[in-house]
Formats: C-alpha cells, sequence, structure tokens
C-alpha cells in the first residue's frame, strides 16, 4: 500500500514515516504540488493522500481507482472534493482539535496587541517618540464585548479566554437559534447584531461558497467605528479590498489577521502599509506540540482506513459503512 502526501511546508517527513512503516505501508511526498496537473503526476497508484493545500477535485478523484482515504494536515478541507469522495466510499479526515489551543490563544494576543495598542506604541519608542498620542483613546476591557463568529471548538476556547480577561462574549452560529444560551453561557445572536455590538469580532468559522468573503463591505459597514476585526480562521472568509478600504479611512479602529485571501502574502501587499493593522504569517497553529500532531495524526488516519479501522477523525463516516 502507499500514501502519497502532495504538499506540505511542515518540515522532514520522518514523522509520518514512523506512523506509516510500522504497518508496512509506503509514504512519500515527491513534490510540492500546487495545481491539478502537479497532483496527476504524483499520485498515480495511491491508497491514500496527505494534503495540506493541494486541490484534490473530482477529476483527480475518478482517475485513482485505488483511493481510499484523503487525509488533510489541519482543519479545513476546502482543497478537497468532499462530495465526490463521499460519492466513490473514500474517506475523507482531518485532525480538527490539534491546535484548537493555539489558534485561540493567537486570536486573544492579536486581540490584545490591538486593544492596548502594544504595537504602535513599540514602534513610537523605537522611532523615539515617549508618549500615548498614537494611540488614544483606549479603553478598560472590562465590560468591551468580544463577539465570536461561529462557535466551534476554536471559538468556544477563545470566548472563554476573552471572558477571563474581562470581555462581555457574545457569539452567532448557523445551528444555534439566536436567543439562546451555550452552555458556557454565550448568548446567541444574529450575525447582524453581533457585528453591530461588538468592540472585538473574531472570526472561527470554515471556509466554504458560503462564507466565501462573509465579511464584506456591508458586513463592515455594520461594525462599529472603534471596533477590531481578527481572523484566524481562513482568508478567504475576508473580503481583502473591502477590509482595506475601511482600514485605510479608519471606519474601523483595526484588524489582527492570521490568514489571507492569498498565501504567503506579498511582501508589497497594500495590507503591510498600514499601521492598524497586525499581521502574522498563518503562526496560529503552532506550537512544538501542535507541530507533532499535525505531522502524525493525519497519517494515522490514513493508515487506519487502510488497516479497515475506524480514524479518530473522519467527515463522511457513512463510507465506512
Amino acid at each position: 500500500m502507499k500514501i502519497v502526501i502532495l504538499d506540505s511546508n511542515l518540515g522532514s517527513i520522518d514523522l509520518e514515516r514512523n506512523v506509516s512503516e510500522p504497518y508496512g505501508i509506503q509514504i512519500d511526498l515527491p513534490k510540492q504540488c500546487k495545481t491539478e496537473e502537479d497532483v496527476f503526476t504524483v499520485a498515480k497508484g495511491a491508497d491514500a493522500l496527505v494534503v495540506q493545500y493541494a486541490p484534490v477535485t473530482r477529476k483527480i478523484i475518478e482517475a485513482l481507482p485505488h483511493l481510499k482515504v484523503v487525509s488533510e494536515y489541519g482543519v479545513g478541507v476546502d482543497s478537497i472534493d468532499l462530495a465526490a469522495c463521499t460519492e466513490k466510499g473514500i474517506a475523507v479526515c482531518n485532525v480538527p482539535d490539534y491546535s484548537y489551543q493555539e489558534v485561540s490563544d493567537q486570536a486573544i494576543a492579536l486581540t490584545m496587541a490591538l486593544d492596548r495598542g502594544i504595537v504602535v506604541l513599540d514602534k513610537q519608542i523605537r522611532s523615539g517618540h515617549y508618549g500615548l498620542a498614537a494611540v488614544k483613546p483606549l479603553h478598560r476591557i472590562s465590560g468591551r464585548i468580544f463577539g465570536v463568529i461561529g462557535l466551534g471548538r476554536i471559538a468556544r476556547a477563545t470566548a472563554l479566554k476573552a471572558r477571563g480577561i474581562g470581555y462581555k462574549v457574545i457569539g452567532t452560529d448557523v445551528a444555534l437559534e439566536p436567543g439562546t444560551t451555550t452552555d458556557e453561557g454565550i448568548p446567541i445572536m444574529t450575525f447582524d447584531e453581533v457585528l453591530s455590538q461588538s468592540d472585538v469580532v473574531s472570526l472561527h468559522v470554515p471556509l466554504m461558497a458560503k462564507t466565501k468573503h462573509l465579511i464584506n463591505a456591508a458586513a463592515l459597514s455594520k461594525m462599529k467605528p472603534d471596533a477590531i476585526l481578527i481572523n484566524t480562521a481562513r482568508g478567504g472568509i475576508v473580503d481583502t479590498e473591502a477590509l482595506l478600504a475601511v482600514l485605510k479611512n479608519k471606519t474601523i479602529r483595526g484588524a489582527g489577521l492570521d490568514v489571507f485571501e492569498t498565501e504567503p502574502l506579498p511582501e508589497d501587499h497594500p495590507l503591510t502599509a498600514l499601521d492598524n493593522v497586525i499581521l502574522t504569517p498563518h503562526a496560529g497553529y503552532y506550537s512544538e506540540e501542535s507541530l507533532f500532531e499535525l505531522k502524525t495524526r493525519p497519517v494515522q488516519n490514513a493508515v487506519d482506513v487502510l488497516t479497515g479501522k475506524k480514524p479518530r477523525n473522519i467527515l463522511n463516516p457513512q463510507v465506512l459503512t
């Protein structure tokens, strides 16, 4: 049996081999696939694919008669045609919980850096300016409203940490009824209510057709003029051009972005010229502990399917019946 890794920016695949080799399963990373054509050149004969960003399209799926499982490095499976895999009886696996603590930490770190003006104040001191004028007005955290869009595992962890700092937390999720309250005590409101009432809006939804540019010009216009937008989910959830407009016009206070519509973010991207945005390079997932899980668990999911076991995480369990 053969596992093909289509792409990975996570370094050596020694950890992945340590998972598959005891089962006698070959694993390799022939090239860094970026296009459908790249995938066709390396995936022939594969029993399993492990993917980070490379496209696994219906055309590819139909061309691989031995394929039994596609396993994602991480949470989002937006590059995998889940419907086509399900139709063909191919398992799709991910690792939804490997970094929820790290990503929620990143969301809080970006929030606090913006809400307390940390980056701007640091730059001011380094340029010889010792004062508060550049960040005024700042407001007491206690009592400010932290809104979460989406209420999955990462969002709930973020909400609890925000509450611990002193924010009042509200949230919205398409699966939850406005007017109800979560088990953690988070009041559920409509999408528009969260946008209009929050001092911080933190995004925690997957990228799919219905969430593409969820935060567009219309959504941004509903936010408070001193509100902060935090995105540690997926870049495509935010319309970058619309966000650039409100940041340049300062019709919202700022943004903390760990993800972008184009990654890596080009060095000359207009976002890099703005002083009211903090940018990090899709780093929210990272700690040494989460990296170990990220590299090993997708392969273990694939191995489990190939050896007739139920994987720890599967998005279409009906294919196993």
